[in-house]
């Protein structure tokens, strides 16, 4: 079988590539878009995976091109691990069109929900005027609000959303999750669908967004939302973009609910310089970081390679996502 994987994925994870054996011929691809086998030079056309392996050394360096026309161009193309917990991304579409498997990864969840609390707590604490008064040397106590009693809802409720509400929990806040299958969760106090999404944010003192990008959360985050929003409450987006209805989110600030975003995807990326997100006073605004943790890359590796091995024993994969869902995104 032959696999498709970044010279720098590869470096990391050789030994347990090579105890598959003859099993596994990795095509080594570089950030200059060249792909080799065994050391010698292969064109795209000829590159033929079976496999590939699209995590951040494929997205974040200079050989996404290449690995996206000697995938798509493979006739063998069976299985795509991606190291992205959404699917939104066209190429995702194209893999599934080609009947290709395409599996997720859950490893940046640790990092986002980390980042989640992050961004709440240094809203509450007023971490900006904190910052300002260390830096003019300004020897004044500011009070701040606790999490303790404060009530979440958790749009989303896969490894993001449940990691998001284990962290709130444990500061004594009052979780409600939101997704498709209801039910009951642990990790949250109460458990809805999104059609009572609208009702169950009118008394949240924190909306945490970490659902993927379908037809179905388009702008969920929109005017009506927002109107149903309490002065003071935060609004978080780790989800994507098209979650929020940019400018009905800016009216919303300028009117008071929510008092503050904390957004770090949108539906323009990179942001335009004239974006007016960068110096709003009430957003924090970070660059599709969130999940960028110390821990992702090794726990995706793992993912990687525990569907490696189930892949090439004809076992079911983990985390294989709807071909209905892919397509609609």
């Amino acid at each position: 079988m032959r696999l498709l994987i970044h010279e720098r994925a590869y470096r990391r994870n050789e030994a347990a590539i090579a105890a598959h054996g003859p099993a596994v011929e990795p095509l080594l691809l570089t950030d200059a878009g060249e792909v080799t086998l065994n050391g010698a030079a292969l064109s795209l056309e000829d590159a033929r995976p079976e496999a590939a392996w699209a995590n951040s050394d494929v997205f974040f360096g200079g050989g996404m091109r290449a690995f996206a026309s000697a995938t798509l161009k493979s006739p063998d193309l069976k299985w795509v691990q991606s190291g992205a917990a959404g699917y939104d991304n066209a190429i995702f579409g194209q893999f599934v069109q080609k009947g290709a498997a395409l599996t997720t990864s859950h490893g940046q969840a640790v990092g986002i929900a980390d980042y989640v609390l992050w961004g709440v707590l240094d809203v509450y604490q007023d971490g900006p005027a904190r910052r300002a008064d260390q830096t003019t040397h300004t020897w004044k106590r500011l009070p701040y609000r606790e999490l303790e009693g404060s009530r979440w809802v958790v749009l989303g409720f896969g490894a993001i959303g449940h990691g998001v509400a284990v962290r709130a929990k444990a500061f004594g806040a009052h979780v409600t999750g939101v997704r498709r299958s209801g039910g009951s969760d642990p990790a949250a106090d109460r458990m809805v669908t999104p059609a009572q999404f609208l009702d169950v944010i009118a008394d949240a003192d924190v909306v945490a967004l970490c659902a993927p990008a379908t037809p179905e959360t388009r702008h969920i985050a929109n005017a009506e939302a927002f109107g149903r929003m309490k002065p003071g409450s935060v609004l978080v987006n780790v989800g994507r973009g098209a979650l929020v209805d940019e400018p009905a989110l800016l009216a919303a600030l300028a009117a008071g609910a929510p008092s503050h975003a904390v957004l770090d995807v949108f539906e323009v990326e990179p942001q335009p310089a004239d974006s007016p997100f960068w110096d709003h006073p009430q957003v924090t605004m970070t660059p599709h970081a969130a999940g960028m943790s110390s821990g992702n890359a090794p726990r995706n590796d793992a993912l990687f390679l525990e569907n490696l091995g189930r892949y090439l024993a004809g076992q079911p994969l983990e985390n294989v996502a709807d071909p209905k869902d892919v397509l609609g995104g």
